[in-house]
């Protein structure tokens, strides 16, 4: 529990959560949910795309910012948002379907705030299965933890009756 605290110690902990295969992806899609979102709210109010991303730059994870900055200078050379969000990696194949709509229709904001809310819906869906998953798992190493303080209270008891026949 004290290493917890330590800067370097949490550091650690989420690369190595970032790089475990179920639990990376969804903490990516959950990052590219307040992308999308900021993003979004600040089209809506009028922020000029280019400029919404580089206010946004800080909202992300530290090693997903170089690949905001690549789709960020991918934009100033004229490509679509989809393209250069896809070729950056910061996109979902629907993500990526949802953005060429909103291209299309002229309604970015709009479709990056549904993004948004898809990807959120999806990350809540998987913290609810992972809770379910993991509380059996919890409550069984409870038990056997609890069973062995008991065990382990109950051993001198039955030395001494042991010893006084």
């Amino acid at each position: 529990i004290w290493g917890a605290g330590q800067v370097a110690v949490r550091a650690w902990i989420n690369q190595q959560l970032w790089r475990a295969p179920v639990v990376g992806a969804h903490m990516k899609v959950y990052q590219l949910a307040r992308l999308y979102r900021t993003v979004g709210m600040l089209l809506r109010a009028g922020v000029p795309l280019v400029q919404a991303l580089a206010m946004v730059r800080d909202l992300l994870a530290p090693h997903l910012r170089p690949r905001l900055e690549r789709a960020r200078s991918m934009i100033l050379e004229g490509q679509s948002m989809s393209a250069a969000f896809s070729a950056a990696g910061l996109s979902t194949p629907v993500a990526d379907r949802m953005m060429l709509v909103g291209e299309r229709s002229g309604e970015m904001a709009g479709m990056l705030g549904q993004i948004a809310r898809f990807h959120d819906e999806q990350t809540a869906r998987f913290v609810e299965w992972f809770t379910r998953a993991f509380e059996p798992l919890l409550m069984a190493a409870l038990g056997v933890a609890v069973g062995l303080v008991v065990v382990l209270m109950y051993m001198p008891v039955f030395e001494l009756a042991g010893s006084i026949r």
